[in-house]
């Protein structure tokens, strides 16, 4: 087993984290060890994002799916097999989480410009996600980058997919169920912003299309039904905001005015403890890049390994 290994990148125009969250962080391994790491991850994912927007919004879903059961180990990568009940095969993944194919590139292309496999499947998700981010946002010109922590991968069974939030949910879950993973009420909000990014199967809004009436914009909801019958289609696809491929406060904006696609974007301007977060993110980008930064931060840190417990996967998709 490979010593742990610590690197991911975010970042956000003078960010400066407190020197509790920097304590273990090593923001210059790959500068010695492959200097050609981050430049190729960062020219896959852009290539990637060029060809199709939406896979920067699936890079970015792939990191907090993977992040939300066990910590960030990239386990949500591995193929089912006799020993491994994979996360692809789990309710919230199934038939919804993609860029696979995109990884396995990254992957290939990494261990080439390296000339060995010294780049964690991990850090290769969370490079990704911060690089999808970057290709899709409104101010990419003043992302600067810093460095937080992230394991390499322990081989286990991994079963603890109700981890993973249900778009029906709550407040109260979704509060309880970031606090689960040392994530408060301002993490949830934020990094739910991450939602600005990408589309839902209608099957995950159909209730809330035709069944709530309170907090729903009527008028929103009838011009969802267009493409999501009440009986089939739950495979069809809406924005999850008005600027699916750019990352902006435009998810904010929507909750303001009842137009939150899932129910349980929705519960975050319901009257309840985070609406004054949701109305700071609607009204200041500079706040919500800031703390979007640093919560991927808090959540790239959720159950890191530590000492021998790590490898470095020759492939992505099974443990070496």
């Amino acid at each position: 087993m490979a010593s742990r290994i610590f690197f991911c990148l975010w970042g956000y125009l003078l960010l400066v984290l407190p020197a509790t969250a920097s304590a273990a962080l090593s923001p210059y391994y790959y500068g010695g060890t492959c200097p050609n790491a981050l430049p190729t991850i960062k020219r896959v994912v852009e290539a990637a994002v060029s060809r199709e927007r939406r896979m920067g919004a699936s890079l970015l879903r792939l990191h907090f799916h993977d992040c939300f059961v066990n910590g960030c180990d990239a386990s949500l990568l591995l193929d089912p097999s006799p020993t491994i009940d994979s996360e692809k095969n789990a309710l919230p993944n199934a038939n919804s989480t993609r860029g696979f194919e995109v990884i396995d590139q990254i992957k290939s292309e990494v261990d080439k410009a390296c000339g060995r496999p010294v780049v964690s499947c991990a850090d290769i998700l969370a490079v990704a996600a911060r690089d999808s981010v970057v290709a899709l946002s409104t101010i990419q010109a003043n992302f600067l980058v810093y460095y937080c922590c992230f394991e390499i991968f322990v081989f286990k069974m991994r079963t603890k997919f109700s981890d993973l939030l249900s778009p029906f949910s709550d407040l109260p879950e979704l509060i309880s169920g970031f606090k689960k993973h040392g994530l408060n009420e301002k993490d949830l909000v934020v990094l739910s912003g991450g939602h600005t990014l990408g589309f839902a199967q209608c099957g995950t809004f159909k209730n809330r299309t035709y069944n709530e009436t309170y907090n729903i914009n009527p008028n929103f909801a009838q011009k969802l039904r267009s493409s999501c019958p009440p009986n089939g289609g739950d495979r069809n696809l809406a924005p999850l905001d008005p600027t699916p491929a750019r990352f902006d406060i435009a998810y904010f904006t929507n909750l303001k005015y009842k137009k939150g696609l899932l129910h349980s974007d929705q519960q975050l301007f319901s009257g309840g403890s985070t609406d004054n977060l949701v109305k700071t993110y609607s009204s200041n980008p500079q706040a919500f890049w800031r703390d979007f930064a640093k919560s991927m931060v808090k959540m790239g840190n959720i159950k890191p390994l530590t000492g021998n417990q790590g490898q470095v996967r020759l492939n992505c998709r099974m443990a070496n």
